[in-house]
């Protein structure tokens, strides 16, 4: 049959090839309206040096998409080859050579991510330990035992994303580590969004959960812990990009076509069937009609493009649909002045960190990230350079968005000056990144999201799948399940009534991506 993807992101990379690569016979044609591929997962090139854009680990508890990924980036078993990555690695750092030529490789990293708030380091997710305490202040820890202790014996109805953090942590550690830095991500105070989304990022993350998995390591116990506890992870050796370029590069070479620079304007349907896809390439439609249509692209523009009568309330629902914005700033520079105090060795005394979350309320910086620790092969000169990403939300069309390139640089080098992070002598190349539509929101009329699936699903062979193209913030594997389930339902269905609940029930559960 023939299938049109909408959007060159994770998930539709992931359906493309598994529909060409494991289902050999269909056509299939990929539609992607920017001159890149991966979405948000995308990797970046600039003068020699990358930039991941939002930063990407590679851990998923679902054997199939660690699989794929291993099918993809390397032909031998994780296990095989742990100790040739490391020794690689080892290798680079001291020589600055790559003694291998092996380019499709994962690099097993150690995660570190910590909290910069009041000028000091505290571990995310927080960590009960002296250095906790030290940092917190004896005053404050007991203030944020006795919170957590209310929390326990009183817990708040779960109608928003700030009760849901605070039954789980606390009102004091939630002031401290949540409520600033959600309100920086979302542009809405924690009261005012839904707690699905803490249910669906967050899941069984706590106080308790932390307790646990400290006396998991204590005991030597092989207990599973929560996705936001995993101290290990993979990453492709060039970013994340790396991946999804080598996949659909792949699933072109199989057969599948894709399209840049080309934007669908609108969804054709017929008797409850779409039809076709219209696409816009420079300045010129054309259309691509479709046995089955797979859509990643924003809910809000997929509702808006179909060529139906759509019931007013759907429209005026999806057209309310919220997203943030985001930028990067990516920053090479001589040092950062933060020294490292733990006991993780790094080279030149760089601080570990993959990124930091900054709770500042004094500047805009949301999150730091710190290429050279996702793999040194994302530095040009990784041995005397550090390469950086200052991220930031905003919404399009407002004064961050619109502000002017050197501008916008200048203030971001300026916030992390202001914190003690560098100094702006110190930088020496800069780089800035924006991206539409980076995160779906949980506000505004995403309590109607039930009312518009039930009417996309009438479309039976419409199919709606990755972050977007659910209006749900999931990580980059359930977007690959996503596209898991509508290429089995797609090519499984007897009849050609398609079901689409094992598709929009990833990651809608707590267990859901838990299984093996």
């Amino acid at each position: 049959m023939k299938v049109v993807i909408i959007g060159a992101g994770p998930a539709g990379i992931t359906a493309a090839y598994e529909l060409v690569k494991k289902h050999q016979g269909n056509e299939v044609v990929v539609l992607e309206e920017s001159n890149r591929i991966g979405g948000i997962s995308q990797t970046v090139r600039y003068n020699g040096n990358r930039m991941d854009i939002g930063g990407h680990r590679f851990f998923s508890k679902s054997k199939r998409v660690t699989d794929w990924w291993y099918e993809i980036m390397k032909p031998q078993s994780a296990a095989s080859i742990d100790d040739k990555i490391l020794k690689r690695e080892k290798e680079y750092s001291e020589t600055g050579a790559d003694p291998e030529k092996e380019d499709n490789v994962m690099l097993k990293r150690r995660r570190v991510s910590r909290i910069y708030y009041k000028n000091k380091f505290f571990d995310y997710p927080v960590t009960m330990k002296a250095e906790t305490i030290k940092n917190m202040g004896f005053a404050t820890t007991i203030q944020a035992g006795f919170s957590y202790m209310g929390s326990v014996f009183h817990k708040l109805p779960e109608d928003s994303l700030e009760n849901f953090y605070i039954n789980r942590f606390g009102k004091k550690l939630y002031s401290m580590f949540f409520e600033g830095y959600t309100e920086k991500v979302w542009g809405r105070h924690p009261s005012r969004i839904s707690a699905d989304w803490g249910s669906q990022r967050v899941k069984g993350l706590s106080i308790t959960a932390v307790i646990k998995d400290m006396l998991t390591k204590v005991t030597g116990s092989k207990k599973e812990v929560e996705t936001s506890l995993i101290e290990e992870f993979y990453y492709p050796k060039f970013g994340p990009g790396q991946l999804w370029e080598t996949a659909l590069s792949q699933a072109v070479d199989a057969g599948a076509v894709l399209k840049m620079n080309c934007c669908a304007v609108k969804i054709n349907t017929e008797g409850g069937k779409v039809t076709g896809v219209v696409y816009e390439e420079n300045g010129i439609q054309h259309e691509e009609k479709a046995d089955v249509v797979i859509s990643a692209m924003p809910v809000k523009e997929l509702v808006s493009a179909l060529d139906a009568e759509v019931p007013e309330n759907i429209a005026k629902a999806a057209q309310g649909l919220p997203y943030r914005d985001f930028i990067t700033v990516g920053l090479l520079l001589k040092r950062l002045k933060l020294k490292n105090t733990t006991d993780i060795a790094n080279f030149n005394g760089l601080v570990p960190d993959c990124w930091i979350y900054i709770q500042d309320s004094s500047v805009k910086l949301g999150r730091l990230q710190i290429f050279n620790n996702w793999s040194p092969y994302m530095v040009k000169d990784f041995q005397d350079k550090v390469w950086v990403g200052l991220e930031y939300f905003c919404n399009e069309g407002d004064d961050m968005w619109q502000s002017r390139d050197d501008d916008f640089i200048n203030f971001a080098i300026g916030e992390l000056e202001k914190i003690g992070i560098i100094d702006k002598d110190d930088v020496l190349d800069y780089n800035m990144e924006r991206v539409k539509k980076a995160y779906p929101a949980y506000f505004d009329t995403y309590d109607q999201i039930d009312d518009i699936k039930a009417y996309l699903d009438g479309f039976n062979n419409l199919f709606c799948i990755g972050r977007n193209g659910q209006h749900r913030y999931n990580n980059m594997d359930h977007s690959m399940i996503t596209a898991f389930e509508a290429v089995k339902e797609i090519m499984c269905s007897e009849n050609g009534k398609y079901n689409k609940e094992k598709i929009w029930n990833v990651n809608a559960e707590k267990d859901y991506h838990e299984e093996k």
